[in-house]
């Protein structure tokens, strides 16, 4: 059965930084393109950063571009999201996705809440 835990949020001051991991089982992940997205209340799920299967590929949202970084782990198959300079704007709930093809997700975790307070 597919799985994609997310870890790693919490609280964390104007400035702060913090390292997401999503733990992956349940299908080949060497071969999947892995996500981040965030989630907000009343809003629409946001893109974040993506992550080619290679390595070799990212892509990053304008909002987080130069603050974020997106790695991969294939051994731990695990995907991280390191996040710097972290704003209140990115406060949501962070979850991460999987996929063959670069701007589709055929899987999804259940995300993890970061906050980031003034």
């Amino acid at each position: 059965q597919v799985d994609l835990v997310e870890s790693g949020g919490g609280f964390v001051e104007y400035g702060g930084s913090l390292r997401l991991s999503c733990a992956a089982s349940g299908f080949f992940f060497k071969v999947y393109n892995m996500f981040w997205f965030r989630q907000t209340p009343g809003k629409d799920r946001e893109f974040v950063a993506r992550m080619s299967w290679s390595g070799g590929y990212t892509y990053y949202a304008e909002s987080v571009e130069g603050r974020f970084t997106i790695s991969r782990d294939d051994a731990r198959t695990t995907v991280y999201l390191q996040m710097n300079s972290l704003k209140p704007e990115d406060t949501a709930v962070y979850v991460c996705g999987a996929g063959r093809e670069l701007e589709k997700v055929d899987f999804w975790g259940q995300g993890t809440q970061v906050t980031v307070s003034s």
